[in-house]
């Protein structure tokens, strides 16, 4: 029986280390140049190895669902045990976020780049490049909202959180939703096809027919105004 067990785990890691590199390319893309996709690859296949170590399939999930949290949870445990972001970036990025608060709690509609950037004193290139390294310096971005806890087993049937848990969670990913729902359209149609369709941002840019960096600022902006709307549910400091 062990030996079989120990064969199916060698299979289940085989057929998946595509995955392995699949996830591992998505997240370089809005990760710092100074990343290497082989320490990304690296990371996730040892997170591929838990996966099949830990993998109990009577429990309801697929392998490739299962696993695909533990890989990512792996690389991004990795990335964020080395933090190289200077505190400078993480100030900017939490200033954006209070004037973008600001502004719309006072004109009770988006903020638009030229007005955070006279708020902040700088110059509208100023402004768009602190919002390329607030992007650029963290893993940025409201799936890892969704994944704040970390704990990979908590998506399995049986081993899940607390009702109360469940609810706070329930009403985050709704709070999260309406205010996804409520960006400018064309910030709402980048995160879509960036975290759904998972394009690039060269290909988002082919798509709506503008620059790859244009792409790159008004995905900044968008996930800098979600966390500016979902303050209620952040704590300072926490990588939103």
């Amino acid at each position: 029986m062990y030996s079989c067990i120990e064969v199916d785990h060698t299979r289940l890691v085989d057929e998946h280390v595509p995955l392995v590199k699949r996830i591992a390319y998505h997240l370089l893309a809005r990760l710092p140049a100074n990343v290497q996709v082989e320490d990304l690859i690296q990371s996730g296949v040892i997170g591929l190895l838990e996966a099949a170590r830990h993998y109990d399939p009577s429990q309801g999930a697929s392998f490739e669902t299962y696993a695909g949290i533990r890989i990512r949870g792996a690389m991004l445990d990795e990335v964020r045990r080395s933090d190289w972001t200077p505190r400078s970036v993480h100030r900017n990025a939490r200033r954006i976020s209070e004037v973008i608060r600001e502004i719309e709690n006072r004109e009770g509609r988006e903020a638009t780049g030229p007005e955070v950037a006279a708020a902040l004193n700088v110059d509208l290139d100023t402004y768009h490049d602190m919002l390329r390294d607030a992007v650029g310096s963290r893993v940025l971005g409201f799936d890892d909202l969704c994944d704040a806890d970390g704990d990979v087993d908590n998506f399995l049937p049986g081993q899940g959180p607390t009702p109360l848990e469940s609810v706070t969670r329930a009403d985050f990913q709704r709070a999260l939703a309406n205010h996804i729902d409520a960006l400018p359209e064309r910030e709402r149609l980048i995160l879509s096809l960036y975290y759904d369709d998972e394009l690039n941002l060269r290909e988002i840019g082919e798509v709506l027919g503008v620059s790859e960096s244009r792409v790159c600022q008004l995905h900044g902006q968008a996930l800098v105004r979600l966390r500016a709307r979902m303050t209620e549910w952040v704590a300072d400091g926490e990588r939103v």
